[in-house]
């Protein structure tokens, strides 16, 4: 009989996380649960239980306790992830800004969902693009092997450049659904990951610091520029990281992925689980003759606007589909898009179209009509 790869598995996407996080063993995970992300620390206070791992879990009340407890071990100098979705996220928003000024290297593992008002428990983007701006890097997932890779690649990511990330999962279609994926053992992730070197950690107590002082109009500034600039760091990190994750792995993570957009005349732009969908209507338009290919976004933020500028700059048509709105402005990644064809002087056909807002499905159809040009809405009801 054949001997099964014990790496070949089927776990959910939050399971997949869960078991990247398990492979890290952060020193220190403070938790609350929020629909849907709570299957994730839920999978990981069991690795505690199980004497697993040696994790320091804090329960705290509330999303914003969390991050700020994580604020606080990371600057102890300690290995420090979190999770959350939605409200949580939104709940955390006073203290992401904190979290990114002090350059602390915490990584929030997210399953996005969609906003109240009204209540909705189930997945968009709303959530991480509220957050966009607030200094976080931001990586997102198609399915659960990107869901686990990803927790890897942006704990290390955050650690070199000494930013926080985020790694985001569509809420249920990723976060709940159970897909194969293939882990990688143990000694290799440990290897990868490293150990952490703290840069001026509070419990250094031979070299004593103070975080977060006061900084008005003769410095304020300077510390946005040096922020900025560390963000800017993270494209030569990220594509360091990413072959060295190559290598243990024989997955490779660009910037972004890129199917069938070789001669392709429509370029679909967007990010996220419902990417797979669209895979298998370029593959069934292709066969038909129609010149079609998808531009899939791994990293949103930094946004590699010059990089997504020379893949779209020879399609007649650029189709971007987002899951969030910005409301009174253009939706989050058209925006991008249009900016990344702008500064490169590639001005073209863009259309925007918003889609499953609130958990709501996007079919074949409606992603074939709208690439076959019968479908001219904005929004896919």
């Amino acid at each position: 009989m054949e001997k099964k790869n014990k790496n070949n598995i089927a776990l959910t996407g939050g399971a997949a996380a869960a078991e990247a996080l398990r492979q890290i063993e952060p020193d220190v995970m403070p938790i609350y649960p929020i629909t849907p992300q709570t299957p994730i620390i839920e999978t990981y206070a069991k690795f505690q239980a199980n004497g697993l791992v040696d994790t320091e879990i804090i329960r705290v009340e509330s999303e914003h306790s969390a991050i700020s407890a994580a604020v606080g071990a990371s600057a102890a100098g300690a290995r420090t992830v979190t999770a959350t979705s939605s409200q949580g996220l939104a709940l955390m928003h006073e203290i992401l800004y904190i979290t990114s000024g002090l350059r602390l290297p915490i990584l929030l593992v997210i399953s996005a969902r969609a906003l109240s008002a009204p209540i909705n428990i189930h997945g968009d983007h709303s959530d991480v693009m509220g957050a966009r701006d607030s200094g976080w890097i931001q990586l997102f997932c198609e399915n659960a092997q990107e869901a686990y890779d990803k927790t890897l690649i942006g704990m290390k990511l955050a650690e070199r450049v000494k930013m926080p990330a985020m790694v985001i999962m569509d809420g249920f279609n990723t976060s709940h659904s159970v897909e194969n994926l293939k882990t990688i053992d143990d000694q290799k992730v440990k290897k990868f990951i490293g150990e952490l070197e703290p840069v001026n950690p509070l419990l250094d107590v031979d070299n004593p610091v103070t975080y977060g002082p006061v900084a008005l109009q003769n410095s304020y500034f300077e510390f946005r520029i040096d922020e900025e600039k560390a963000m800017q760091e993270v494209f030569i990190e990220y594509e360091k990281i990413a072959q060295d994750f190559e290598k243990i792995s024989h997955r490779k993570y660009d910037y972004f992925e890129t199917y069938q957009t070789e001669g392709a005349e429509k370029i679909m732009v967007m990010a996220g689980t419902s990417a797979g969908t669209a895979k298998v209507v370029i593959n069934k338009l292709r066969k038909q003759g129609e010149k079609v290919g998808i531009l899939k976004i791994n990293l949103f933020r930094p946004f590699p606007y010059q990089e997504i500028a020379e893949v779209l700059k020879d399609a007649q048509e650029i189709i971007v589909l987002d899951r969030a709105q910005s409301i009174g402005s253009k939706p989050p990644i058209y925006s991008e898009v249009i900016s990344a064809l702008f500064q490169a002087k590639k001005l073209k056909k863009v259309k925007s179209c918003v889609y499953g807002l609130g958990g709501r499905d996007l079919f074949q159809k409606q992603i074939e009509d709208i690439l076959t040009g019968k479908n001219q809405e904005h929004y896919l009801t």
